[in-house]
């Protein structure tokens, strides 16, 4: 066996839905350089691309399938433009080192990583569930049945991730996928906290950046930084808004106020959490495993048949 049949309309766009990445966000319409795969283009020996998922600024994604494997898998291909980038090609080997390293069960897994030939790519497992991000567009804010044990899993993994000295720094809804359990994503801007605190340059998304990503001045950039950026996504999630939307010309509204009201119906143990949790200073933040404790009597809470059941 070399690849599977080819699969028909219906079942490529079901496999789509299943993504580990998603499709670009709505706003962002520049046209980006593309390799121009289709299924059956192979990217390495014995691994062929079944279908384009998707992709961002400095990568194209696919599902492909490997034959060692003999599975259905993502790969991640720098755009042409970067292929040969030496600078590009480090990120790349360097997320595919971490990815080795690491091993969380919320934490996406990577299996190789390809930093020469024509298409340099990682390889990682292919994810079932929509993003976070998706979810929100489709069906506005959450319920806490599903925001209170989303945030208690990926503030586990935050807390192995500052544990193992590793940073996220890109902590957002398009990063979470919404499995049993959810999975973080995307490690490809993920530092060593001592590379984090060296960082002279924002580093991140723009409206889930903690202040000292944005601005040197707020000190060194490390692991509080990643539950800033957990509660920035809860506080979306919940509210099914942003909570620093941009304004005007400033680019980083985190910098100057704080986040925008919850709605009522949010309890007020989860608003306060969230509020010190995006506090501007990283001394007064809790870190990932202060922020699971006071998330599990929350989460304890919850009916057991909604936490029994797959979201």
């Amino acid at each position: 066996m070399t690849r599977p049949p080819v699969m028909g309309a219906a079942t490529r766009e079901a496999l789509a839905g299943l993504a580990t990445v998603s499709e670009s966000p709505p706003w962002e319409t520049r046209e980006r350089p593309t390799w121009g795969l289709v299924e059956g283009d192979a990217i390495a020996p014995g691994r062929v691309v079944l279908q384009p998922v998707g992709g961002g600024g400095r990568y194209e994604v696919f599902l492909v399938w490997d034959d060692h494997r003999l599975a259905v898998l993502v790969a991640k291909v720098l755009r042409p433009e970067l292929a040969d980038d030496p600078a590009a090609l480090r990120e790349l080997a360097r997320e595919g080192e971490a990815l080795a390293r690491l091993a969380h069960p919320v934490l996406v897994r990577g299996f190789d990583v390809v930093a020469g030939g024509r298409f340099p790519h990682l390889l990682m497992e292919h994810l079932e569930g929509p993003t976070l991000r998706d979810l929100i567009a489709r069906d506005g804010a959450l319920p806490l049945e599903q925001v209170l044990p989303l945030g208690l899993h990926v503030a586990s993994a935050l807390h192995y991730l500052a544990a193992e000295r590793m940073v996220h720094l890109d902590v957002k809804p398009d990063n979470v996928v919404m499995g049993a359990p959810p999975r973080l994503i995307d490690l490809s801007v993920a530092r060593t906290v001592e590379a984090a605190a060296r960082v002279r340059r924002p580093v991140g998304t723009d409206g889930y950046m903690a202040p000292e990503q944005c601005d040197r001045a707020f000190g060194p950039v490390g692991p509080p930084a990643d539950v800033f950026g957990l509660a920035a996504t809860l506080h979306h999630a919940v509210s099914g808004t942003r909570p620093f939307a941009r304004d005007g010309e400033q680019r980083f509204p985190q910098l100057e106020r704080g986040p925008a009201p919850l709605p009522r119906r949010v309890p007020g143990e989860l608003a306060g959490l969230l509020r010190r949790a995006l506090a501007r200073r990283a001394a007064d933040r809790p870190t990932a495993a202060e922020l699971a404790a006071r998330l599990e009597p929350l989460v304890a809470t919850l009916p057991r048949s909604v936490l029994g059941r797959r979201r």
